[in-house]
């Protein structure tokens, strides 16, 4: 049979692929309960694996050096989390106070709107009431609900650190398996990506740990200049929902300005958190994000806030935080395999050159 008998029209192709895409979207939703713990430990197994390596490199059996890993990187997770919860715990127990001076800010705005428009102000609060009522109402019904979330979180996070042991543990079968598999033709290039995947990934990380850290410093000094309180949970939090592209920045700053309104006397406060969290934005884009995370991974703007929300529609706030490192392996595979680079290209951020790009436009428009 000849080449061209083989050869398939565009829109079989083009159907085979979203069909192909639509059903491993499907098993991605379906089995997230399964994936999600098995991909945080194959990241975090990835980041640790090379403190494993300096165990072994000191004559440190190999079980006892991942269990090493593991207990200091736990002991680090635990001081962090420790100082984190107890302001968190501060924090929730002034919420309440919080919630009911917000509320009668906007009972006052409400009633001056009221009067600006020529409008009954009851009608406005009777419809706040309703709705109030049916969010308590429907908050009442989800409590089942939750429960079971939060089972299931749990069991995702009793199920990491055994996965991250296993993979770690397990590390020389599972490349050799990847490699065998490729076949002896392609084995090179398969370590090259493999080892480039565990590169990329680590610096990725690193570099947003580092930009976190920099960004909560930041993020809490402003708040306590201005003299807001909760500076460091919300500082905190703040760098936290900037690991997610785009979208976290625009949470990041709506609690801080919210705080902002109902704890000092002027709302100028907000504007000012505002302006602070802008130009502290502006750092992260200019010089932190460039020079710390975005060299080790070159992902155009459109892809990232697409895959964000998609993570966030498949897996819920873990697909939020992993779409990014998932997005960067997708990427780099498909910069190493021929037919997928155009693809790689696509996902990228390289713009062509523009005299190219007129070209391209030159030939559309004589043909």
């Amino acid at each position: 049979m000849s080449g061209e008998e083989l050869k398939q029209p565009f829109y079989t192709k083009v159907t085979i692929l979203l069909v192909g895409l639509i059903a491993f979207l499907a098993i991605m939703y379906i089995a997230k309960s399964i994936i999600i713990p098995i991909v945080f430990a194959i990241i975090i197994a990835i980041v640790l694996h090379p403190v494993v390596n300096f165990f072994v490199r000191l004559k440190i059996n190999r079980v006892l050096a991942i269990i090493i890993t593991m207990f200091l990187t736990f002991l680090v997770i635990a001081a962090f989390g420790t100082v984190l919860i107890s302001q968190a715990g501060k924090f929730g127990e002034s919420w309440p106070l919080l919630v009911q001076k917000f509320t009668s800010l906007l009972n006052q705005n409400i009633a001056d709107a009221a009067d600006y428009f020529n409008k009954d102000p009851q009608k406005i609060h009777d419809w706040i009431t309703k709705t109030q009522g049916e969010i308590i109402n429907g908050s009442t019904a989800a409590i089942g609900q939750t429960i079971v979330v939060l089972g299931n979180g749990l069991v995702i996070l009793l199920l990491i650190p055994f996965y991250i042991f296993m993979i770690l543990f397990y590390q020389p079968i599972l490349i050799e398996f990847v490699r065998r598999l490729s076949g002896s033709n392609y084995e090179t290039h398969v370590r090259e990506i493999v080892s480039q995947i565990k590169t990329v990934i680590q610096r990725y990380l690193v570099g947003l740990f580092i930009e976190a850290v920099l960004i909560a410093t930041m993020n809490t000094v402003a708040l306590l200049i201005l003299g807001i309180e909760y500076a460091f949970i919300l500082g905190i939090l703040a760098a936290v929902l900037n690991v997610i592209p785009y979208i976290g920045g625009i949470i990041a700053v709506a609690m801080p300005m919210m705080v902002a309104l109902v704890t000092k006397s002027s709302p100028w406060y907000a504007f000012y958190v505002l302006a602070a969290y802008y130009v502290i934005q502006l750092i992260d884009n200019h010089y932190i994000v460039p020079y710390i995370v975005a060299s080790k991974i070159k992902i155009n703007a459109l892809f990232a806030v697409i895959i964000v929300l998609v993570g966030n529609a498949l897996w819920g706030i873990p697909g939020m935080f992993l779409s990014m490192p998932i997005l960067a392996i997708i990427k780099l595979i498909c910069d190493h395999i021929e037919p997928l680079k155009p693809w790689g290209f696509l996902l990228g951020d390289t713009m062509p050159p523009l005299l190219k790009i007129k070209r391209i436009f030159k030939k559309i428009k004589s043909t």
